[in-house]
């Protein structure tokens, strides 16, 4: 004999990233260890005034935007500098959307400048 059940929805298990993600059509699925650092502000912010560092993965990316998820309270407009393990991702970028939630932040960051090698689009 059957019986009625449920189940939670797959759906509901999507990262915050990938919420932030269908405003940015180009994006596509990566998933790059780095670690960003904000420099020194001058907010009366303690934490602000002294920099963050924090380990993230870039989990979506377009030719001009990197999408990561991370526990450190940015805004927009914040200047970050994005580095990967060998150094071959090193760049400036400034955040352009943010998603907050309990305990974590999605963050859409575009670099400052041109970034050779990155996401390439036919």
């Amino acid at each position: 004999m059957a019986q009625q059940a449920t189940a939670p929805s797959r759906a509901g298990q999507a990262s915050k990233v990938a919420d932030l993600a269908r405003f940015f059509p180009d994006a596509t699925p990566v998933r790059i260890p780095v670690q960003f650092w904000r420099p020194p502000g001058n907010d009366a912010d303690q934490a602000a005034a002294r920099g963050v560092q924090e380990s993230t993965v870039i989990e979506f990316g377009t030719p001009r935007e990197v999408l990561f998820a991370c526990t450190t309270p940015l805004e927009f407009a914040d200047v970050l500098r994005l580095r990967n393990s060998d150094g071959s991702l090193d760049a400036d970028a400034s955040v352009v959307a943010v998603q907050y939630h309990p305990g974590c932040t999605a963050v859409a960051a575009r670099f400052l400048n041109s970034v050779p090698n990155w996401i390439i689009k036919p």
